[in-house]
């Protein structure tokens, strides 16, 4: 269904993305309010993506569509965020680089495999799981900038949460191309 309630959450996630990014940007913010607003606009959409699944499974409304839609939408969301983290010099343009490539890499791939019937082959594994979650994190304590509960200084483990999400990202990129190989293989002969 083009709108149900699950398909209208990732909609909302696909709509935060330019006010996120735009809070960061506003006249007259103070930064530590900047990345208080966009860090808890994040947080809020990002969930959207658990709450999205869990509603389509339990209210039996699962549609090709809305498949379609979540993880474009996810996507979306974490490039954008890149880049601002990027702008503000709180991620290392490689970073942004490794991530946003791989996304754009696995995503033709997944067409690709779909066009050639084969799309069980490259399903969501663990490992992108695990690389997304991480990932996630890494985007929060980056947008936040400070130190959270006067203990984690979430620049730091931003920090390092992204740069474990990068390896995350080429692990399952490499998962996936082992995984989609020999169908590519078995299709081009």
């Amino acid at each position: 269904m083009f709108f149900n309630l699950p398909t209208s959450l990732t909609w909302a996630r696909i709509v935060s993305i330019p006010l996120i990014v735009a809070v960061f940007y506003w006249p007259g913010l103070e930064q530590s309010t900047q990345n208080l607003v966009g860090t808890v606009l994040f947080v809020l959409f990002a969930l959207t993506d658990w709450a999205d699944g869990w509603l389509a499974r339990r209210l039996n409304q699962t549609s090709a569509f809305g498949a379609f839609l979540d993880p474009v939408a996810d996507k979306f969301l974490v490039c954008a965020c890149l880049l601002v983290l990027v702008q503000l010099e709180r991620a290392d343009v490689f970073v942004a680089l490794i991530i946003i490539g791989r996304e754009i890499a696995i995503s033709a791939l997944r067409e690709w495999m779909a066009t050639i019937g084969a799309v069980r082959s490259v399903a969501v594994h663990v490992v992108g799981k695990l690389k997304t979650a991480v990932q996630m994190v890494a985007i929060a304590f980056l947008l936040y900038d400070a130190t959270l509960l006067g203990l984690i200084d979430t620049r730091l483990w931003g920090t390092v949460l992204i740069w474990i999400s990068a390896v995350l990202t080429v692990w399952s990129m490499v998962y996936y191309l082992q995984k989609a190989l020999p169908e590519i293989r078995a299709k081009s002969r």
